[in-house]
Formats: structure tokens, sequence, C-alpha cells
């Protein structure tokens, strides 16, 4: 199974016949990303939560691949009934689809919600993804919190994608302590050096968690594919 980042928290898992996109935000309104929403062929497509640098693209990127859409019931529902998309579930926080390539579990997360057109919803989640016998459990933008190692338990996870860049997330230190809790064989940063505010020190990261758990840690830039 293949993990490509293509910037920020937007990647795409590929098991070969499916590709799931996580969170799309391309170019030109992601300022990492090289691909823009006509460059991406997904067959499924995961949103945490309604901020634009989440989802800017996802309409755009639906209605031209048809690619079945998951989020959480209210964001679903805005994609549906005001967006037009007609291939979306609408699982809640708890809530599994079911897939030909695998399953994904919608986990809480601690963060805000407003829709692109200013709708706040408030929901946001983490994405529990199985795919190609492959267990990734992407965070979303979330704060340190304790039932992460709950969730790990629960579903052992082979690859965690955590948010390290501060200010709007949990910043590198807190980081370090959901890598700890989760254990996860892999661990790859994300949501860090796309803006200012977000400035953060990757290496750093990688030698706090290695340094204290028996994880590794995948540094990777936009662009840039880890296999498992």
């Amino acid at each position: 199974m293949n993990i490509l980042y293509i910037g920020h928290a937007t990647f795409e898992l590929s098991d070969g016949s499916s590709r799931v996109l996580i969170d799309p935000f391309l170019a030109p309104n992601n300022p990492a990303a090289t691909p823009s929403a006509d460059d991406v062929d997904p067959t499924h497509i995961l949103i945490t939560h309604g901020h634009a640098d989440h989802m800017a693209d996802a309409v755009a990127v639906a209605k031209r691949t048809g690619a079945h859409c998951v989020a959480l019931t209210e964001l679903a529902d805005w994609l549906g009934e005001q967006q037009g998309l007609e291939n979306v579930s609408d699982p809640n926080v708890g809530g599994t689809v079911e897939f030909e390539w695998g399953w994904v579990k919608l986990v809480q997360a601690f963060h805000t919600g407003t829709l692109p057109d200013g709708t706040v919803v408030g929901g946001q989640v983490g994405l529990v993804i199985s795919i190609g016998g492959t267990t990734v459990y992407h965070l979303g933008d979330t704060a340190l919190f304790s039932d992460l190692r709950l969730i790990a338990e629960h579903t052992p996870v082979d690859v965690a994608l955590i948010p390290i860049g501060g200010h709007y997330t949990m910043d590198r230190h807190d980081a370090a302590v959901a890598a700890e809790f989760i254990g996860a064989g892999t661990v790859i940063p994300m949501h860090y050096n796309t803006f200012p505010p977000i400035e953060a020190d990757a290496e750093a990261f990688k030698s706090d968690v290695e340094s204290k758990t028996s994880s590794q840690v995948v540094v990777l830039n936009p662009g840039e594919t880890h296999s498992v």
C-alpha cells in the first residue's frame, strides 16, 4: 500500500485498484501542493472536517471523478444537499463505512468546524482506515487527548499521520506524546510549514519520538511516497 503525501494534511492512500484521497486541499489553494483538483483521480474521498484547508477542493474533485465521499453527518448533508454530490456516506462519530478495499471509522478529535461558506457545524473527526492490509490513523486537526491511547488499543495502528504544527493543532511536543500513546510502527508528521503560524521542526519531532518510542518517523516532503 502506498501513502502519497500531497501536502499539509492531504494524503492519497492506494492499494493498486483504489485511491483514497484524504482532506483534499490542492494547488493553488494549498501552497505546499503541486497537483490541482484537475490532476487527482481518487475513487474515494475522506474528509475530517469542514475547514477550507482540509476540503477546499473536495467538491470539485468529487464532481469531476464521481468519487465516493465520506464525511461527518452534517458535513455530508451539506455536500449532498447544497453542493449536489450524489455519492456521499454520512456516519457520525464512532461510525464505520465499509468498501471493497476495506473500511473507515470516524473517531473523536478536538478542534472546531466551519464550512467554506461560513456555516458553523462544529464537528471534526479523526479517521482510522483499513486499506491493503494496513491500518492508517489520520488524526485530522486535533489537540492532544488521552483517548488516543484507547483508540489505538482498540484498533492497533500501523501508520499514524500526526499534526505537529501547533497554533491550530497540537505542537510537535504534544505530537510526540500522541505518537507514544498510539504506538504505531510508522509515524508521518503533517499539518506543518504550510503557513507561518504552523512552522515546525520535523526532524526534531522525529528525534523526540524515536528516542522515546519504538516508532519510526518518516518525514515526507510534498509529492513523496512511503510504501508499507
